[in-house]
């Protein structure tokens, strides 16, 4: 009996352990999250509860900004515009509804202010309500500040005016049309009002087939591998696309992320930084591009003052660094006259002044001739006396020369005068 008993211990033991195991096992599964989904067995549920500070992160999307949420991979974040409108809007709830997704849906003043219902409907099934603008004009980023003010206080206005409790409002805003503009930005942001982008679309508003819309939604998350996908709830292409939307969302393993403001109740997720990037940077991947060069702002143009002596920390009365020689004939240099100015004067009429002219060249000419003709006349006269002597003394030694030896002698060149060339000039 107290061996059966002790056996029977052990395996109750064993089938608890067990059990336990195979219960934490199952936490964030598809069958857990369906579980939480009476009926549907199927459901693709909601993952996770995201908390975030508006203030922290006022701007995210990367469609436009730096930032994004602080999602894991695989997991996306539905976000509907433009609604509510009964017709398609309540059919885009009940598909939710049917896979306890949980989304976040950016009302526009005047559909809530036609639709009150819709507005609260949404609301009581748990989703996240931000605001669209009162009438979603598409020139928020031309629009001065008095009017993108009223677009956005009446959308804030009409919506939390048709919610039960409206405190419920989300602080959060999607410029319609994605026309952002820092203005905008710096009032919303100045408001502890969070700016919605998205990561992805799904062009869901053009004029295209709800397969084009359910194929582009696929297509781009899957290039990005996780992010905020937009879609708007007043379409038909939209309601016919977002059920197979789910579909592959299951069947790829995506997770649904729910947003939600933080509040005094309801502290924000604890995130990194890096968390709030698409693609945090890794040691693995390398960087594409340089970082971009900060511009720096100098609080004070004016200029420096230029470094004295003091500040180079020399005396004033310092030693020349020239040699004693150099230095010598500085000071010899310094004490010569002054030359006088008749020094550099020209006589008029001179060959130099002449010369400096082309019209009198032919009269410098003309008096350098002159002034060298005595002097050749006087060398003329020199050279015949000391040459008859010569010719005798040589007619006496050869008396019969040949005639060929003249004509040789007289081939030797002549050397040419000066006042010949000047004179052919």
């Amino acid at each position: 009996m107290i061996g059966s008993s002790v056996v029977l211990r052990t395996r109750s033991w064993i089938v608890l352990c067990l059990g336990g195991f195979l219960g934490l096992s199952t936490i964030g599964s598809p069958a857990a999250r369906a579980a939480d989904c009476p009926g549907h067995p199927d459901a693709l549920g909601t993952s996770r509860t995201l908390v975030v500070d508006p203030r922290e992160h006022p701007l995210i999307g990367t469609m436009q900004y730096r930032e994004t949420l602080p999602l894991k991979d695989h997991e996306v974040v539905l976000t509907f515009d433009d609604g509510p409108l009964p017709k398609y809007s309540n059919q885009v709830l009940k598909i939710l509804d049917d896979e306890c997704i949980k989304a976040t849906f950016f009302i526009i003043g005047s559909q809530a202010k036609a639709n009150p219902e819709g507005v609260r409907k949404l609301v009581a099934a748990g989703h996240t309500v931000g605001t669209h603008s009162m009438n979603h004009p598409l020139t928020f980023d031309r629009m001065p500040a008095e009017k993108f003010e009223a677009e956005i206080n009446g959308g804030i206005e009409w919506t939390s005016a048709a919610m039960t409790d409206p405190s419920k409002l989300a602080p959060f805003f999607r410029i319609p049309g994605l026309m952002r503009a820092e203005g905008v930005e710096h009032h919303l942001n100045s408001r502890g009002i969070q700016v919605w982008s998205a990561d992805f679309p799904a062009d869901d508003w053009r004029h295209v087939s709800s397969d084009r819309v359910y194929q582009l939604a696929i297509q781009r998350l899957e290039a990005k591998g996780k992010g905020i996908l937009l879609l708007h709830d007043i379409q038909a292409r939209t309601v016919a696309a977002l059920p197979k939307i789910i579909r592959d969302l299951k069947a790829r393993g995506y997770r649904i992320v729910h947003v939600v403001p933080a509040t005094a109740d309801r502290p924000a997720t604890p995130t990194t930084p890096v968390e709030w990037l698409l693609h945090p940077p890794s040691e693995t991947v390398p960087i594409a591009r340089w970082p971009a060069v900060p511009h720096f702002v100098f609080t004070e143009t004016r200029t420096l003052p230029a470094p004295s002596l003091a500040d180079l920390n020399a005396q004033a009365e310092h030693q020349s660094l020239l040699p004693r020689r150099a230095k010598g004939q500085i000071d010899l240099a310094s004490t010569l006259p002054v030359p006088g100015r008749a020094l550099f004067a020209i006589p008029e009429g001179s060959v130099e002044v002449l010369l400096s002219t082309t019209l009198s060249r032919r009269a410098a000419t003309r008096m350098a001739m002159a002034a060298e003709a005595p002097q050749a006349a006087k060398g003329k006269v020199a050279r015949g006396k000391t040459a008859r002597p010569q010719a005798r003394h040589a007619a006496h030694a050869a008396p019969a020369a040949p005639k060929h030896a003249a004509q040789v002698k007289s081939g030797t060149p002549r050397p040419t005068r000066v006042a010949s060339l000047k004179k052919r000039a």
